[in-house]
Formats: structure tokens, sequence, C-alpha cells
């Protein structure tokens, strides 16, 4: 998987500090606006563990993305350093029970299988007391350790995304530069020559899905605690194809494209919006452009 050069990391260092600026100078709307875009990164950078490093496409990542979400409103309203890793324990081991049982399959069927366990995942929520009712519920927020007033929220919560976001991609970074990031990369270029050097390839794909099941359940986590609401449509499986297409979009080969492309797409979304009553047209027509003129991505435009 491709990580930004130094030049492209200044940029997104850039970026960084500008939305961190926002504080400053922007409206309580365009930081909450901009914070639903460093989630949707942060759940779209779940996704690109997968899809970028192994080449596995997984309809699953909104089952634990909604369970992120759901942890914190069963425990009510601990402290955030309780329910952040309850979050992505929860997530985590239930992409380890769904891994082993995905995993026998390939390509079309591993697909077919992650739907059907994150179809399982959103009906165990879907109009039962566990998930509030089809129309979800409101949650108390978390406790950060220090009063917020209603006016300072939009941009405590901006800033920790941001921060979030930051330290998973700083991570992800170190990562596809370690042994094991250079395996698991191995796998999508060629796996039966891996298995042949003598890599555990099931192993390694098991590792790669737990981990993109517990980074979506740090999001579904930072999306509950940032919107103060669940629902089972956080379990639903539109969630992953949304996810999937801020990666092609962004940039399936590069680490930083799902940031780019969840940005775009919450930029399309809301264009979409004051052009037409129809915003999903508008994201067609922009989707089938990017398929047919921008092969890469943005993160490949110079290709």
């Amino acid at each position: 998987m491709i990580v930004a050069s130094r030049t492209g990391q200044c940029v997104l260092g850039g970026a960084a500090l500008a939305i961190a600026s926002m504080p400053l100078w922007a409206s309580a709307w365009h930081m909450q606006l901009a914070s639903t875009a460093l989630v949707g990164a942060l759940f779209a950078l779940s996704l690109q563990v997968l899809v970028g490093a192994t080449g596995l496409v997984s309809l699953a990542q909104a089952g634990f993305f909604g369970l992120g979400a759901y942890a914190v409103q069963l425990l009510g309203s601990p402290p955030i350093w309780v329910t952040l890793p309850v979050a992505v324990v929860a997530a985590g081991l239930a992409a380890l029970l769904i891994g082993p049982l995905a995993l026998r399959t390939r390509g079309f069927f591993f697909l077919m299988t992650t739907l059907a366990f994150g179809q399982m995942l959103f009906f165990a929520f879907h109009d039962t007391p566990l998930g509030g009712g089809t129309d979800g519920v409101f949650i108390q927020r978390p406790f950060l350790g220090f009063a917020i007033s209603r006016t300072a929220r939009p941009a405590v919560f901006l800033l920790l995304n941001l921060g979030v976001l930051v330290a998973v991609y700083a991570g992800l970074c170190g990562l596809m530069r370690t042994m094991l990031g250079h395996a698991l990369q191995g796998i999508r270029s060629n796996e039966n020559r891996m298995a042949a050097l003598g890599h555990d390839v099931q192993r390694l794909k098991l590792i790669a899905f737990v981990l993109a099941g517990a980074l979506a359940g740090l999001a579904g986590h930072m999306a509950a605690l940032t919107d103060g609401f669940v629902s089972p449509d956080l379990l639903g499986w539109h969630r992953s194809a949304e996810a999937l297409l801020m990666i092609l979009l962004g940039g399936i080969g590069a680490l930083h494209g799902p940031i780019l492309g969840a940005f775009a797409l919450t930029a399309i979304q809301e264009a979409g919006t004051l052009v037409t009553d129809r915003p999903r047209l508008v994201e067609g027509v922009v989707f089938l452009a990017a398929v047919l003129f921008l092969r890469h991505g943005l993160a490949g435009w110079r290709r």
C-alpha cells in the first residue's frame, strides 16, 4: 500500500492544522460537518486495511462500526477511557469470531459471507429492545473528564476526532513499513507466492480482518460520541458500501486515499443537496466520472 510521500504528508499535515484551527473561524455547523467527515475517514481507513493491503472486500464492516457505537449506549455514561477500549475490544472480538469462518471462502463468496454476517448483526439490533427500536435512541454523551458547554461541544469533538484520526493514520503508516505490513501487502500481490515463502496466509488475513474490525469499532464509538445518537441504520450494509465508495474515490492503493475520499464524498453530498432534491443522482454521476477518468482516485491523480 502506498504511504504518502514526504510532500504528501506535509500537505496532509497542513490540512490537519487547518481543521484544528476551525474553532477560531468556523461556525458550529461547519465544525459538525468536518467532524462527520473525520469519522467517515476513520471508518473508511479501517476498511482500507483489508481492501488496500490484503485485497479483501468485506461488507461486514458496518456491523463492527455499529457495535462500537452501541457499546457507548449500552454502557451508559462512564468516562471515555472506559467506553473507547470496550468498543474497540467488542468489535475486535466480533471480527475474531466471524473471521475464521468468512476466510474459509474467497472472492465473491467471501463478499457474500461477510454480507450475511453483517446482516445478522444488523437484525440483532433492528427493532429489538437492545437497539432501541428501528428509530434508534439518543444517548447521554460519555464523560470526557471536564465540563463542556453546549456551544463548545462542536469544537471539542472536532479536535477529538481529528486527534484520533491522526493517531490511527500514523500508526498504520508505521505498521505498513514493518515486516507484518509488507507480508499483508504481499497477500494482495500474490497469495500463492506468500504461502510458498512460508507465510501463514490465513493467519495474516485474520490479523488484517480483526484489525479492520477493531478500527471500525473505534470509528463507531467516535460517531456515537459526536452525534449523541445511535440507530440500527449504523449497521446497514450500505454503510460498508459507502466506505468502499470513499476508498474508490480517494484511491484504493493509497493509505491516505480514504481520508481524501471521505472529505470529497462529504462535500459532494452537501453540494448535491444544494443543487437538487435528488443528491444521490449527483453522487452517481460523480462516481461514474471517477471510475472512468480517475482510475487511481484522488491520491493518484498525477498518473
